[in-house]
């Protein structure tokens, strides 16, 4: 098993803007993470975070650098990203429908025993608007697991919910990982969430701290 399962070597991210001098966002990031650690990112509004996480999970790229990523990764947004017209079941099973057994017992059974372990073992066949946003945000986790990803991306996993729904979600979040490989990468503004990772690193002036 590798021991590095994400890292990043002098990570650059560079914005331009017509008429205006380029504006650089990452200055030279340099990170790993290890199969099973839990790593929280702090920093500022507009420090950049979210860039960040997004060229981690290939969504975005970066100006210069390198990332060594697996191919499995789960996301978690804070805007939850869920299919209005999908059932519960069927948002989470969304990031299988690539493979070719996407649709055979055995991954339905994944995704459904995901969705008991949140507690929504009977809103299967429920559409979003039907729940609320920690019901949602629930859904959200489940998808990102579903693939039994090594490693898990989430934006502000917390950001659009109240305190004590944001706790739920992050002890369901620890209850989900305990005693896997899985690792997790975590941007957030709360403390609280900071606080069950393993390690908290700042962005600021473009780099980790």
């Amino acid at each position: 098993m590798s021991l590095v399962v994400l890292g990043t070597i002098d990570l650059k991210k560079r914005f331009k803007i017509p008429g205006q001098k380029p504006i650089e966002v990452l200055k030279g990031v340099n990170f790993s993470v290890k199969p099973g650690e839990k790593v929280a990112i702090i920093g500022r509004s507009g420090a950049g975070k979210s860039t960040l996480l997004n060229i981690l999970g290939g969504l975005e790229k970066q100006t210069s650098g390198t990332v060594t990523r697996p191919k499995n990764i789960g996301f978690v947004f804070q805007q939850y990203h869920l299919m209005p017209e999908l059932t519960v079941l069927e948002n989470v099973l969304l990031p299988c429908m690539k493979s070719a057994g996407w649709n055979s017992p055995v991954v339905k059974d994944r995704a459904r025993q995901l969705l008991e372990k949140v507690g929504l073992a009977d809103r299967m066949d429920h559409l979003p608007s039907e729940l609320s946003g920690g019901e949602q945000q629930r859904v959200a986790l489940a998808r990102a697991l579903v693939t039994d990803p090594e490693l898990v991306l989430a934006d502000e996993p917390t950001g659009n919910l109240d305190a004590m729904t944001g706790a739920e979600i992050l002890k369901i979040l620890q209850n989900l990982s305990a005693g896997t490989e899985v690792s997790l990468v975590m941007v957030t503004h709360s403390p609280e969430a900071a606080a069950v990772c393993d390690r908290v690193l700042t962005l600021e002036d473009g780099v980790l701290k």
